[in-house]
């Protein structure tokens, strides 16, 4: 087997400018934030009016009033806490639900009568029967099981039928929802609204359940329409204050705790109070650039109770992304939480930094989506930011400068392709004027100065990319091959030893580092021959053999194994990946069983075990190794 030479590396197709969108896939490390317990206030007791009755309005500061039935205790309003959204279902025999029997000469559904036999066509009745019980009996007539009182004694469970009134459709929705069942307490409360629309008390729960199912939009909407049915509802305005904490505006928070006529909660004031002086110090960190200071602001607000504002996630990976944490940027733009504001004149739109709530998170996007390349997602939110908030100067200035980047990005490619090289360098330098932490514009350079041969520019091109986005494998690719053309072969073989490493299953990359190890072992004065990429692990049978493989300058992996033993059998797979992972090792498998004169030499008295042998000498033994230590053995040894 004879060491040839490949082609040339821009031959191979490996040499060109990212035309397309980078796939970066998903963020590496998803950041996590620890809840902030919310302390809330109580609430009146359930009894009152009856269901269905508008309540009585009172103006604010009028005075005392009666409590709204059914209402669910605002301690058991978990705002800052992540809903367990598992459907169960609870079921209780304590309780029967009773409704009201058809009317007379009114047949029920499929001609039932209490005898249970079935009526004839045209045959009418004028008995009254008795009341209809929900329960869970063996036949189910539309939306519920119908059992005669008394038929089949107690009925065995608890089902929400077509008929229960809206008292009823909300004590069960409460019941659900003190379980943490949200999804069937939603239901209830859906119900609830949709036959008595004019209670306060119904829409008040169902934002309550909204809430514990993170749908934050509609939470507000509803006790929004709450406070509009009944202007001094304190609960539903202690409510509306707190997801306003929650979601970081601090204004309209402050409307509803402190609200005239009702004594605002001092823990919820406290906290509403922490929010606004963290807000205010992450607004001052932003305006003078200290981004760390940004994120350390930020995380504290988060934790004070704005747990749920989109746009602290959004300030947040602002600042990751001005440290060139892009990474970090994009995971957290991941992890935000959903908030689409809505046109109501119960509160005002609120603005960060001078610009509305959804523009920033816009903004934002928008530059994270330009620093991975992502060029035309990137267009699109800022299509979108010119409709939102077109009067803001930030906007204004990001805007043109993506639209221009984008420009010189476009140019800059088709001059490549048209082998312009010297142009295109030009077209990415502008684009890289516009936007510097954009690693696609430096790897695309670096391209360029590669096939002009400046192999110094082109490295520095690829390691301004790398610190900007560490894991940029098209930027590692090029500078591996700029390393090889400036014979240093060492950084070469780190550089593809890394890319193998994340692109295990690529045979080029794998074949440009078998040839990077040896023209390293050359460099150094080392003998290499019987080297050849793509081989496989040899089974040896003779001593002769044996000895004739380990006598190579390189290293020599040998395993002795059995056929019949079960961890032989794993050592001997991962070695055969270790052949493709390091591909200029020797890698030799004995077995003990066939060939027991190479074990009884080599002294193996215990299966699996692992040998490495450099110029006929043994340096190191392994009894039954992990994978783990295996590899590293290998490692160290291939260098």
């Amino acid at each position: 087997m004879i060491y040839t030479h490949t082609k040339p590396m821009s031959e191979t197709g490996l040499n060109k400018p990212d035309f397309r969108q980078l796939n970066l896939g998903s963020p590496v490390s998803p950041l996590q934030h620890a809840p902030t317990p919310t302390t809330t206030s109580s609430t009146s007791s359930s009894s009152g009016s009856k269901p269905g009755r508008t309540q009585t309005q009172t103006q604010p500061g009028s005075g005392s009033k009666k409590s709204n039935s059914g209402e669910i205790s605002v301690n058991s309003y978990p705002l800052d806490k992540k809903p367990d959204l598992t459907l169960t279902r609870t079921r209780s025999s304590s309780s029967k639900t009773t409704v009201t029997s058809p009317s007379v000469h009114v047949l029920p559904t499929g001609n039932i009568c209490p005898s249970g036999r079935t009526l004839k066509p045209g045959t009418m009745t004028t008995r009254i029967s008795k009341p209809d019980v929900l329960s869970s009996g063996t036949c189910n007539y539309g939306h519920g099981s119908i059992l005669r009182r008394g038929s089949a004694g107690k009925p065995a469970g608890e089902t929400v039928g077509v008929n229960l009134d809206c008292k009823e459709l909300n004590r069960v929705g409460n019941r659900h929802y003190k379980t943490g069942d949200y999804y069937e307490a939603l239901g209830c409360y859906d119900r609830a609204v949709a036959m008595s629309p004019e209670n306060p008390t119904y829409r008040c729960n169902r934002a309550a359940a909204l809430v514990c199912l993170t749908r934050l939009t509609e939470a507000v909407k509803e006790c929004d329409e709450a406070i509009k049915l009944d202007c001094g509802y304190k609960r539903a305005h202690r409510h509306l204050g707190s997801l306003f904490i929650s979601l970081g505006q601090v204004e309209n928070a402050r409307k509803h705790i402190c609200f005239p006529g009702c004594q605002p909660d001092p823990n919820e004031l406290n906290r509403l109070q922490s929010v606004e002086y963290h807000l205010n110090k992450c607004t001052t960190c932003r305006t003078i650039r200290d981004w760390v200071g940004v994120i350390r602001e930020c995380d504290a607000a988060m934790a004070s109770g704005a747990n749920s504002c989109p746009q602290l996630y959004a300030c947040k990976a602002e600042a990751f992304m001005k440290l060139w944490r892009l990474n970090d940027a994009d995971a957290t733009l991941l992890s935000m939480p959903m908030f689409r504001a809505t046109c109501s004149v119960s509160y005002s739109q609120p603005k960060i930094f001078g610009m509305a709530f959804e523009a920033y998170i816009l903004f934002v996007r928008a530059q994270v989506d330009m620093a991975f390349g992502r060029f035309e997602d990137a267009v699109t939110s800022i299509e979108k930011l010119g409709n939102i908030d077109s009067q803001n100067v930030e906007i204004a200035v990001l805007v043109q400068n993506i639209r221009a980047v984008v420009r010189a990005r476009v140019r800059g490619d088709d001059l490549f392709k048209s082998e312009r090289f010297m142009e295109a360098c030009s077209a990415y330098s502008e684009g890289i004027g516009l936007e510097p932490v954009n690693p696609v514009l430096y790897c695309n350079r670096a391209a360029c100065w590669f096939n002009l041969g400046q192999m110094e520019l082109s490295l520095d091109d690829c390691n301004q990319a790398l610190i900007v986005y560490p894991n940029y494998t098209k930027a590692l690719l090029r500078r591996a091959m700029a390393y090889s053309k400036l014979d240093r072969w060492g950084e070469s073989v780190s550089d593809y030893e890394v890319l193998r490493r994340e692109l295990p299953d690529d045979n080029e990359i794998a074949e440009c580092l078998f040839h990077a190890q040896v023209a390293l072992k050359k460099y150094r004065g080392e003998e290499v021959y019987n080297m050849q990429f793509g081989g496989e692990v040899e089974l040896v049978t003779s001593l002769d053999q044996f000895k004739s493989a380990i006598s190579s300058t390189g290293a020599s992996v040998v395993l002795f194994k059995s056929s019949s033993d079960h961890q032989c059998k794993k050592t001997s797979l991962f070695l055969d990946t270790l052949c493709t992972r390091y591909p200029s090792i020797i890698f030799l498998k004995v077995d003990v069983e066939e060939s027991s004169v190479i074990a009884k030499t080599e002294n193996v008295r215990v299966v699996p075990t692992i040998k490495i042998y450099k110029k006929g000498n043994r340096v190191k033994e392994i009894v039954c190794p992990c994978q783990e230590t295996l590899e590293l053995s290998v490692k160290h040894y291939n260098s």
